[in-house]
């Protein structure tokens, strides 16, 4: 009875939240009150004892960490400095987008394919670039950074596996999902943008001068026959010169160390990124007013929500019931690819997060039989619950379908809708098989 109820519950705030606009923490929060006090009998105060305190600091203070550098201007010069490398080649500038988006998600930015939509698409139209081909080399690369060790996302697989008492690594949870995500869109590029290594006459630089001129903010007129004393970047006209200075700098070394911290030295990610994050607000209090505002709190909730219902799942012994279940499908290989094949599936239409909190934790019996490499399982579901956020349906996807500048925006999506389904028919099996089957051998 305990298990049913445990599981119904967990089905029930999945699929409420992806109906009505109600955070899946929230539910999960007295999803967790209701089935561990009222139907498990745990004492209340180990219900709270489950709330992951060390989560809560890693994602409110890497989220303020990036509110700080959006708002002090340092984002800003990430950007533009990125732009001013293509030099008008076209081929460079969607490989940029897609470096320099993952770039900004492995610093932790959560919304770092919104954040450059609305240039990139703009660029892909009048550059006569593919829109799918730009979109999506925004969102791999936005996707393929998500796990890094400072990103919502690495700091909340890296959490289930040390609360499950599993060695992790947290570099190797990195890195694969980039390079799958990197071959992912190699191959489209491949398919979309041979054309684009073809330079085109519009594509050089004017060069009358030394230097790079200052781009104008987006939106700017640009007035007809006016000449730069500078080389300009054709069509590369969407943000302003941003000047280097003290808190700017301040910035981009604190970001450093919070990233060479956590690699090198497993420093707390949370607590270094509140620490610095207060330093920065001391060197400005007046020019950031009410910046904690900017924290990403609704993903301060789902996380912490999610993994507060998984610890009672934990406790009342339905985590085991699911392992003991999934035993009996018959080999762990199959179990674990029908699983990524859900995570996948799910993911599209839903939550990534939540799926994978979800996922995660049901997964754990699993590995505890020791016929998985918990590891590689562990990436593989990762990889496969983020890759198909190129969704339509999806923050990622949808933000790319809005900003496109396209004739046809519901051929458009319908090609996006596409790509999300060969997406989610091939990075299953493309993970269970390259990394699943050879770590469980």
């Amino acid at each position: 009875m305990v298990y049913t109820v445990s599981i119904l519950a967990l089905v029930l705030i999945f699929t409420v939240s992806t109906k009505v606009p109600i955070n899946m923490g929230i539910l999960a929060f007295a999803g967790a009150f209701l089935v561990g006090g009222w139907v498990s009998g745990i004492p209340i105060d180990d219900i709270v004892d489950a709330f992951p305190g060390d989560i809560f600091l890693i994602v409110a203070g890497i989220t303020l960490l990036f509110a700080i550098a959006k708002a002090n201007g340092t984002i800003d010069i990430i950007v533009e400095s990125a732009l001013r490398l293509v030099h008008g080649r076209r081929w460079a500038l969607v490989w940029m987008m897609f470096l320099l988006s993952g770039v900004l998600m492995a610093l932790g930015s959560v919304m770092a394919a919104g954040m450059l939509a609305p240039i990139a698409m703009r660029l892909a139209g009048s550059k006569k670039i593919n829109p799918l081909l730009m979109g999506m080399a925004i969102n791999h690369g936005a996707l393929g950074c998500a796990f890094s060790p400072i990103t919502i996302y690495g700091a909340f697989v890296n959490g289930l596996i040390k609360s499950a008492g599993y060695e992790g690594n947290p570099l190797l949870l990195f890195v694969v999902p980039f390079a799958l995500n990197a071959l992912f869109f190699a191959v489209l590029f491949v398919i979309y943008g041979r054309d684009l290594l073809h330079e085109l006459p519009e594509d050089r630089d004017e060069v009358t001068g030394a230097g790079v001129s200052p781009l104008p903010s987006p939106g700017a007129a640009t007035r007809p026959g006016t000449a730069s004393a500078t080389a300009v970047l054709p069509d590369v006209d969407v943000i302003d010169r941003t000047p280097l200075n003290r808190d700017r700098v301040a910035t981009l070394i604190g970001i450093l160390l919070l990233a060479a911290g956590s690699v090198a030295f497993n420093v707390d990610v949370g607590v270094s990124s509140i620490c610095i994050s207060t330093v920065l607000l001391l060197m400005a209090p007046k020019s950031m007013p009410r910046i904690e505002d900017k924290v990403a709190w609704p993903a301060v909730v789902l996380v912490c929500g999610m993994l507060t219902y998984m610890t009672v799942l934990k406790q009342n012994g339905t985590l085991d019931f699911l392992g003991d279940a999934a035993t009996h499908l018959g080999s762990p290989l199959a179990a674990a690819l029908i699983l990524l094949y859900s995570v996948a599936i799910i993911s599209a239409v839903g939550s990534s997060i939540g799926t994978l909190g979800i996922a995660l934790p049901l997964a754990a019996p699993m590995l505890a039989a020791g016929e998985l490499g918990a590891l590689g399982f562990i990436i593989a579901l990762a990889f496969a619950s983020t890759v198909v956020d190129v969704s339509p349906f999806a923050t990622n996807g949808s933000i790319v379908v809005a900003e496109a500048e396209v004739e046809d925006r519901n051929r458009f999506q319908r090609n996006v809708l596409a790509y999300c389904g060969l997406v989610v028919l091939i990075a299953p099996l493309v993970a269970w098989a390259l990394i699943v089957v050879p770590t469980s051998l």
